[in-house]
């Protein structure tokens, strides 16, 4: 039988600029602007080695995942939604990705505005137990009366005012409008000032039922179509999401330890630092109240985290190494009220383990040696009294008291489908 002979293709690709059509007049502000920004992610992906992400493989390649899911953000925020005079509503954070200082279930969403315009929010309010909206005003070099430096963009800029979901008026299917900057409105209205430069959006959910509030954002004064990019613009954006991704990656999770006056402390591992809470006037505006604790556990250690109950609508998120939340679409990362078991005596008590040891209230580490565990509380001032305790994970369950609440194998699974179909339909996926 005769072998048809073997054919081989070669391709070469030519990496010099093509020149037959002739330099364009931005090519080389392009191409600096270009090459900038491959530096700019360069860098940020050595910062994946720092000592604050441990040496883990998983954690390692955690560290780039989230370096990866935020660079699938970066233009984004500075190109595609960066124009005030044709807003749109962008999500930070979705179940593939993630920001550092996120939680679970919140979501977080931010659209860029300018403060000489007005602005016509609509929606359909959902069930979610607190929704904050937020005028961000601007953003200073350093975070005031301190010489430190002031959080990655888009963040750390100064809140300025805020209305809660509750003072939305709707009609009966609860249908809104929420107008933002112009003449003074009776309600439904958030001002603006010359410095005003984006909406924060934030909501929070308690049990699987609650559902999201739809928004979408318009200029009152938009006309015509949005220009397309020029050169100029191009290269503005391209400067924007360098500074953007590089900050990520050098912020978390060692700014938060600077900054947090002790609320955030890896020196006071496996325990939320005494007396810390978040809750300045900036907080207030947020709409909450805050505390930390960066934990480490080896895979023979589980940590009991106990809170004495109290009203409010608070919140346990964990976190990994960058503080960005863990896999909260999969696996059991997060508690509320409405979905904690409570002792009879009154306490919260919440078990990390790296595998299940059967309690009800399991918070799962992923596999992570070391994370962050955050709380919020949302709706009262009521301020926590947390404790912890270091065991033998083999020893646990003596650790508990007797009512403990246990999950066969199959009760977890149903409360992994609950999640799962749940914090897909807070996202529309």
């Amino acid at each position: 039988m005769r072998v048809p002979p073997t054919i081989f293709l070669t391709c070469s690709i030519n990496l010099e600029p093509e020149m037959a059509c002739g330099d364009g007049p931005d090519d080389t502000s392009l191409r600096v602007a270009w090459e900038k920004f491959c530096n700019d992610l360069k860098d940020a992906g050595l910062a994946t080695f720092k000592n604050a992400n441990p040496a883990d493989p998983l954690q390692r390649a955690d560290a780039f995942r989230f370096l990866t899911q935020n660079l699938g953000q970066a233009f984004d925020l500075a190109l595609e939604t960066r124009d005030p005079a044709f807003p749109q509503i962008h999500p930070f954070v979705t179940p593939t990705r993630k920001l550092g200082g996120d939680l679970a279930d919140f979501t977080y969403r931010q659209a860029w505005i300018d403060g000489s315009r007005t602005y016509r929010i609509t929606g359909r309010k959902g069930s979610a137990r607190w929704l904050n909206v937020t005028v961000q005003g601007p953003r200073p070099a350093t975070i005031p009366d301190t010489d430190w430096r002031s959080l990655h963009e888009p963040f750390g800029d100064i809140p300025q005012c805020n209305i809660l979901g509750s003072q939305i008026k709707g009609d009966a299917q609860g249908d809104f409008e929420l107008f933002v900057g112009g003449a003074p409105r009776p309600c439904n209205w958030l001002p603006t000032t010359a410095g005003s430069r984006k909406l924060f959006i934030r909501e929070a959910f308690d049990d699987w039922d609650e559902t999201p509030t739809t928004l979408t954002i318009e200029a009152l004064d938009m006309a015509g179509a949005r220009p397309l990019p020029t050169p100029g613009r191009m290269i503005e954006a391209m400067e924007w999401a360098g500074t953007f991704i590089t900050g990520v990656m050098r912020d978390w999770p060692e700014h938060a330890w600077q900054t947090s006056h002790g609320v955030c402390d890896p020196n006071a591992l496996n325990a939320f630092p005494s007396g810390r809470i978040a809750n300045d006037a900036a907080d207030v505006k947020r709409g909450r109240m805050a505390a930390h604790m960066v934990w480490k556990l080896e895979p023979d250690e589980a940590l009991i985290v106990e809170m004495d109950m109290h009203p409010g609508f608070w919140i346990f998120g964990m976190g990994g190494a960058f503080m960005g939340s863990m896999d909260f679409l999969y696996r059991p990362v997060s508690y509320t009220p409405g979905r904690t078991h409570i002792d009879t005596d009154g306490v919260v008590r919440l078990v990390l383990a790296h595998d299940d040891p059967g309690v009800h209230n399991w918070l799962d580490t992923q596999g992570f040696r070391e994370g962050n565990l955050t709380y919020r509380n949302l709706l009262t001032q009521d301020a926590a009294q947390f404790r912890t305790k270091l065991v033998a994970r083999e020893n646990l369950l003596d650790h508990l008291p007797g009512d403990t609440a246990y999950v066969t194998p199959a009760e977890r699974e149903k409360m992994r489908r609950d999640r799962y179909r749940a914090i897909k339909r807070r996202y529309g996926i």
